[in-house]
């Protein structure tokens, strides 16, 4: 458990991180920088909570977690200043929070008793759900439902590696650095060479005799 705990200490830091950095591509107030933050750092891991009816939520049990996301919300403002370009920023936390949240997710919903694969598809959900609710606060269509670098995939991987590991018999913490390596190096290539799933379509319908 001490593992979990200090995994998902660092996921609320990575998120929040990101979160900021999103935030701030939009010239959000400090105000903003903290709701985006919030949500990144928060949203996937309140909807986990939720669906396993685990109280109370991650973060209201852990009172030091929104207190650290607020604390980088509010000094995020005088170091930003010195960064010109924040995009290329962007992906390392992205890829690193998902990671981090994915695996402890899933492990939560072990613990809970849920069957494997639901465990990864909740895994998934906390490593996603915040990056989603992001996207909808900056008033961007979320970047998991279009076409776009693998990120959701990536998570789907990484937690079945980790489950595969730990029940071959690989201690916990090899099981859990295996799994986050895997979605991490996954997502950094899915971005670097544009690995995306590909869009479905309504078939177009063939034109008639006036070509209408």
């Amino acid at each position: 458990m001490s593992y979990l705990v200090l995994i998902e200490f660092m996921a609320v830091i990575v998120a929040a991180i990101y979160g900021v950095l999103l935030a701030s591509r939009k010239g959000m107030d400090v105000m903003g920088v903290f709701a985006v933050a919030f949500a990144v750092a928060f949203g996937g891991g309140t909807l986990r909570d939720l669906c396993l009816d685990r109280t109370p939520l991650f973060w209201v049990g852990n009172p030091h977690y929104p207190m650290i996301v607020f604390g980088i919300a509010l000094f995020s403002g005088p170091i930003l200043r010195h960064v010109r370009r924040i995009r290329p920023l962007l992906v390392f936390p992205d890829a690193l929070g998902m990671a981090l949240f994915t695996l402890t997710g899933t492990a939560y919903a072990m613990e809970a008793g849920t069957n494997p694969f639901v465990a990864v598809m909740l895994g998934v959900i906390t490593g996603t759900f915040g990056g989603v609710l992001a996207d909808l606060l900056c008033n961007e269509v979320p970047s998991l439902f279009i076409p776009s670098p693998l990120n959701a995939t990536c998570a789907f991987a990484g937690a079945w590696v980790y489950l595969g590991l730990r029940d071959a018999g690989l201690p916990e913490r090899y099981a859990l650095i295996a799994g986050i390596l895997v979605i991490v190096l996954f997502r950094l290539a899915a971005v670097k060479w544009n690995w995306c799933l590909p869009a479905v379509r309504e078939p177009s319908r063939p034109a008639g005799p006036s070509g209408t």
